[in-house]
């Protein structure tokens, strides 16, 4: 049987996740943010400085961001899901720097379905010149 790519309902549960997360990011719920993450020493976050593997390094990373400057503006947002149990989402966002200038960022997510609930198994987040 072919995998059914973009299931209405499987976008609609990853869309509706998403928006949580951002919240959490801007206002630095470390907590909420740690739990949307795959609890395994195989998940991954590639940041704009930092390269984190495993879970116990993503979360001591949480927990020592500064919770400043966070903000950002969402400009665009993809969700694409692959069967049941697998998708990603991808944006693109601004953020104010604290010298007015304007910085354009990419993010990217990977979901997987797990008897948990969707976790992010990778993330990747970097700045454009």
């Amino acid at each position: 049987m072919a995998m059914v790519v973009n299931d209405p309902a499987v976008v609609a549960e990853l869309t509706v996740l998403y928006p949580k997360y951002e919240e959490a990011l801007v206002s630095n719920d470390v907590e909420t943010l740690t739990a949307m993450f795959w609890h395994s020493p195989e998940v991954m976050r590639f940041g704009v400085t930092e390269n984190l593997y495993g879970f116990e390094e993503l979360e001591a990373f949480r927990k020592s961001r500064p919770s400043v400057g966070l903000a950002r503006t969402v400009k665009r947002l993809d969700v694409v899901a692959f069967g049941n149990d697998y998708g990603s989402i991808t944006l693109e966002f601004d953020r104010v720097a604290g010298d007015g200038r304007v910085i354009r960022g990419r993010q990217s997510q990977v979901w997987v379905r797990f008897e948990v609930g969707w976790r992010i198994v990778a993330a990747h987040v970097s700045l454009l010149p």
